[in-house]
């Protein structure tokens, strides 16, 4: 049942041991997921975290920087995640993604994307994984073994929710 991966990520990745065939990511509940692949990108070791990941907000609206150590690879997950259910996007649909209101005291509040650095720091970080590819058109789109993996995964979150 488990399969071993066919990209350079490690084969430890199963969860519970056993995967659900036939289970996608459009399947499960999204919190859970986005949590299973950031705990098998930490896992994997393999994923190029900056040095700057603790001193950076994540948009020009947010205050202050994230409270979670393990941010970088939640938000790799999350890309993932939509670069699966979506099709391909550039940096600039990230920022979309992670867009939010600047607030100010006295004036209105203002639409604000997120960080492009940071988004564009993530997509690098997965096609290093190769798990994303530039697509021609631009922007970047999951490789097959990207999508392989997601599904992987999708199904160990699947197996785990049966069992409880």
């Amino acid at each position: 049942m488990g399969q071993k991966l066919h990209n350079n990520l490690s084969p430890g990745w199963q969860l519970g041991g056993c995967t659900m065939p036939g289970v996608t990511v459009k399947d499960v509940n999204q919190q859970e997921f986005v949590r299973a692949l950031a705990a098998f990108l930490k896992k994997s070791g393999k994923l190029k975290v900056p040095e700057w990941v603790d001193a950076v907000k994540l948009a020009k609206h947010r205050e202050l920087a994230p409270y979670d150590e393990n941010w970088f690879y939640t938000q790799a997950a999350s890309t993932a995640r939509h670069l699966y259910l979506q099709g391909g996007a550039g940096v600039g649909s990230m920022t979309k993604i992670y867009e939010g209101c600047q607030r100010h005291d006295v004036m209105p509040s203002h639409f604000s994307r997120g960080s492009k650095s940071v988004a564009r720091r993530v997509l690098q970080a997965l096609e290093g994984l190769k798990m994303v590819e530039r697509d021609q058109d631009g922007g970047c789109k999951l490789t097959p073994h990207g999508q392989r993996d997601l599904d992987g995964i999708a199904g160990q979150v699947a197996a785990a929710n049966k069992k409880h």
